[in-house]
């Protein structure tokens, strides 16, 4: 296989062929990681760990990837189900109204946040001096991938094979279907996805193209259209505690439980994906399909809670302390100290965001119809229209006056400044 152009290592944290005897494969079973697996044992002539982890992925097969792991000669194949610790994160991506430039839930760079602690710490018991991984040169994985390892164990190296060989998805499944690698991608349906229980992602095909118009029934997988979706609206109450979601229609259960059935209702009626314009870490500029129908239930019931009890103020900063927060996720900065300062005023703005929210599911809309909390700022005896004794009418007319002060000087200066002066 030939280089486009040379590749040449010039980090400090990119291992060299004859440095080690042992390497890590962060394996997903997929079509980059199975050319991967095959390629590092040739090219490296070392022995390959394969590390598959479960965060929720339901299309996977994990015994099934294990066992192709080890077919294709991994010298062993692990799995770690850590669908209850991604929950967690998850939670964290709920209190912060996860949103990454208009509906991106950030199932993925969760996801790698996830992947990184845990393939870190099976390396270092493992005694294994790399870490692999299957990413490209232009996308955003491999900076979150090495620098996330490299942050949590500076000793370990990483190898990126498929930017070492600047190879494209077409040359990726020439490769695959040359040397007998069963993959799920065609010439003829070229889509790539990344699946968790948070979000699942795809790319590839007509999705890059933003000229093209995305064959969505042909894309999605978790999610009807609209036109595919029931003709009858669903209401669903979810319960928070501090900001953490705990119930499902009065029922109390485990967080990832109620991703999970959140993802099958809102999927069935058309809730939660969405085309974006996305601006990568590495600068390019791209589209992406992205289905995540409970992180948008979950995050729409949040927000609309944390709005009621919450003063104006609280709110405004709370929304720059989101966007903040989701730039730094999106961008490989999870582990950055200023992430602990906004999970600081993150945590303790959700101290009191307890209550119960409902939603109307209908045809592709998302929309919160109903909350209660019993630290609501709302109260009925000031905000209601009618006469009320509670709010002081007389008043009004004086705020007003002082209010509009500003605004009136400035507007009378400007005006007269622009006046014309007389001749005389």
């Amino acid at each position: 296989m030939k280089n486009i152009t040379e590749y040449k290592k010039v980090a400090s944290h990119e291992a060299h062929k004859g440095s080690f005897d042992k390497c890590l494969l962060l394996y997903s079973g997929g079509l980059d990681t199975s050319v991967m697996l095959k390629w590092i044992q040739e090219e490296y002539e070392c022995d390959v760990i394969a590390l598959t982890i479960n965060i929720g992925q339901k299309a996977d097969n994990l015994e099934a990837i294990r066992e192709k792991a080890l077919m294709l000669g991994a010298k062993d194949a692990f799995i770690v189900d850590a669908t209850d610790e991604f929950a967690e994160l998850c939670a964290e991506a709920v209190k912060a109204n996860a949103d990454y430039q208009g509906g991106y839930a950030l199932g993925c760079p969760l996801g790698r946040v996830m992947i990184s602690q845990i393939a870190v710490k099976l390396a270092t018991e493992l005694n294994c001096q790399v870490v692999a991984h299957g990413c490209t040169g232009k996308g955003n994985d491999q900076v979150r991938f090495e620098g996330y390892i490299t942050t949590l164990n500076p000793d370990l190296k990483i190898i990126a094979p498929v930017r070492e060989w600047a190879m494209g998805r077409e040359e990726e499944i020439a490769y695959a279907l040359k040397n007998g690698i069963p993959v799920e991608q065609t010439q003829k349906a070229p889509y790539s996805y990344d699946e968790n229980m948070w979000a699942n992602t795809g790319e590839g095909g007509e999705i890059e193209d933003p000229g093209k118009i995305p064959p969505l029934e042909n894309i999605l997988k978790w999610c009807n259209t609209p036109m595919e979706a029931p003709d009858s609206p669903e209401l669903v109450k979810i319960g928070f505690e501090k900001g953490v979601p705990v119930s499902l229609n009065g029922i109390t259960f485990p967080l990832k439980t109620i991703i999970m059935e959140l993802n099958k209702l809102g999927g069935h009626h058309g809730v939660g994906y969405f085309h974006l314009i996305e601006d990568r870490i590495v600068g390019l500029k791209v589209r992406g399909v992205y289905e995540n129908p409970a992180a948008h239930i979950l995050i729409q019931a949040h927000k609309n809670l944390e709005q009621l009890v919450s003063t104006r103020e609280e709110n405004e900063l709370k929304h720059l302390m989101d966007q903040k927060w989701a730039y730094l996720c999106y961008g490989a900065k999870y582990f950055e100290p200023v992430m602990d300062n906004i999970r600081a005023f993150v945590n303790q703005q959700n101290e009191k965001v307890t209550g119960e929210v409902t939603l109307r599911l209908y045809k592709g809309n998302c929309e919160v119809v109903a909350l209660t909390s019993h630290n609501s700022l709302f109260d009925e005896n000031l905000a209601t229209f009618n006469t009320s004794a509670h709010f002081n009418q007389n008043a009004s007319a004086g705020f007003i006056e002082l209010w509009n002060l500003p605004q009136k000087t400035a507007w009378q200066l400007k005006n007269k400044q622009k006046a014309p002066v007389s001749a005389y």
